[in-house]
């Protein structure tokens, strides 16, 4: 026998040693997929491009980042059960993305690799938040007797929500180069939504209407034309919190040297607007406080505060209209008149309940409204930070939330202040949202926020890869 022939007798030996299961797993998964394609031509549609992308995940982790900060600001608008059964397009694609990387974990772990991934203080501190807002009021109702309502365990997965998200983003991404391209990313995306939010402030090309068929705040279609700007994200108190973290990356950018400077200064001026055009008056203290902690976390302060005049000046400039609106919403002491409604809604319907039995102990249900006694809204909502860490987990949630503000902002400023590369611009817009959580939280929710907090939980993730030793 020849050497050649004694080759090939050798290889089709090898060949059929090999277990058979692969090639019988993807005859079945072409059966289905022309299955699929017969009586379903979309749905084979997306889960080929599902499985395209998990292939890729599993190839290049990052990309599972990539594609949350890509495309979150512009789906996390979209009403809960609209494209998917009680989820939000971003928390379906959150938990695809999540899954994928779990079973490429297992498969690894199975294989005999080791694991890289080593928890930190501010790991602890966000499950911590995790447990007290979940685990702590779902326990405190059983003992009284009650029974949580799909309501109240749809609030109670929030935090874990943004937790898997932290996750994966801390996970996936391994070097400083992948973190600059997260960055970017999400500053574009950013930029995307700050132009719609500006345009439909403004009453511009028909996008009101245009935004009416998704992005309806509540699916009120109304609320798309009083010269606020929702933009993709249904709230334009989310609008002014991305448009402050992202500008925070941008400035952070020209900061650190970056070489594309004309295109960050157009983008700067962009996201300031598209902040101001949100149209809420915690939207430009948002602006102040982030400009005053990313120059107090850089060295800069003098200089962040002199950029507020000439901001202020282009904002009045060219949101003429959208100020003017929110000016003649001012009572006659100069109180917005939306802020004296939160408070009588507090007194009423929130405080009263809080301060009986002791409730503020161990908080009243994870859901963080009540059904109105009025026709003209269904929900009353509580729009105080502090107010909705008592009624959620009582004094427990109030004390993680205080350390986890104080553990991550003294972690990521260290990182600030060590690197001038795209992690160390992470860790300051990670140091600037955090400021601006801190402050905001007197008048929202911000800690879960939807839009805001999808961009700060992965923006501290990228931060805390500077506390790895040899981050490259």
């Amino acid at each position: 026998m020849t050497t050649a022939a004694l080759r090939s007798t050798q290889t089709l030996a090898a060949i059929a040693r090999r277990p058979l299961w692969p090639v019988l797993a993807a005859l079945v998964l072409a059966m289905a997929g022309g299955m699929a394609a017969a009586q379903a031509p979309a749905l084979a549609f997306a889960g080929l491009v599902a499985l395209v992308v998990a292939v890729v995940v599993a190839v290049r982790p990052a990309v599972a980042a990539y594609a949350l900060l890509a495309l979150t600001p512009l789906v996390v608008g979209v009403d809960r059960g609209t494209l998917l059964p009680l989820l939000r397009p971003n928390e379906g694609l959150a938990l695809f993305l999540g899954g994928v990387l779990l079973v490429r974990g297992t498969v690894r772990y199975l294989a005999g690799q080791r694991f890289s991934f080593r928890p930190n203080a501010v790991d602890v501190t966000i499950l911590l938040l995790a447990f007290a807002a979940s685990v702590v009021p779902l326990l405190w109702m059983a003992a009284r007797g009650r029974v949580p309502s799909l309501d109240d365990i749809l609030y109670a997965l929030a935090m874990w929500k943004y937790f898997g998200i932290y996750l994966i983003v801390r996970v996936s991404v391994r070097t400083e180069q992948e973190v600059r391209r997260c960055l970017w990313l999400s500053v574009l995306a950013a930029g995307a939504v700050a132009l719609i939010a500006i345009l439909q402030s403004l009453q511009l090309l028909g996008v009101p209407g245009l935004l009416g068929r998704w992005y309806a705040p509540a699916a009120d279609v109304s609320r798309l034309e009083i010269s606020r700007g929702t933009s993709t994200m249904s709230s334009s108190h989310a609008v002014a919190d991305v448009m402050t973290y992202s500008l925070a990356i941008a400035a952070g950018f020209l900061l650190a040297g970056h070489r594309r400077r004309v295109p960050l200064i157009g983008l700067c001026v962009l996201l300031l607007l598209g902040a101001l055009s949100s149209g809420t008056f915690s939207g430009v203290l948002a602006l102040v406080i982030g400009a005053l902690a990313f120059g107090y976390v850089t060295g800069h302060l003098r200089t962040a505060v002199l950029a507020l005049l000439p901001a202020g000046l282009l904002g009045k400039l060219v949101l003429q209209p959208v100020l003017q609106e929110r000016i003649s919403r001012l009572d006659s002491e100069g109180v917005p008149v939306s802020w004296v409604a939160r408070l009588d809604n507090l007194r009423t319907y929130f405080w009263p309940e809080l301060t009986t039995d002791f409730n503020y102990l161990l908080g009243v249900r994870p859901s963080a409204r009540v059904p109105a006694p009025e026709s003209w809204r269904d929900w009353v909502f509580i729009e105080s930070g502090h107010t909705w860490l008592l009624w959620n987990g009582g004094i427990p949630l109030v004390v993680a939330f205080f350390l986890f503000l104080w553990v991550a902002m003294r972690t990521v400023a260290r990182v600030a202040r060590s690197r001038r590369d795209g992690i160390g611009v992470a860790a300051v817009a990670s140091f600037t949202a955090l400021t601006v959580l801190a402050v905001l939280m007197t008048f929202d929710p911000h800690l879960t926020l939807r839009g805001s907090a999808d961009l700060s939980f992965p923006l501290l993730a990228l931060a805390c890869l500077g506390l790895q030793r040899g981050a490259r």
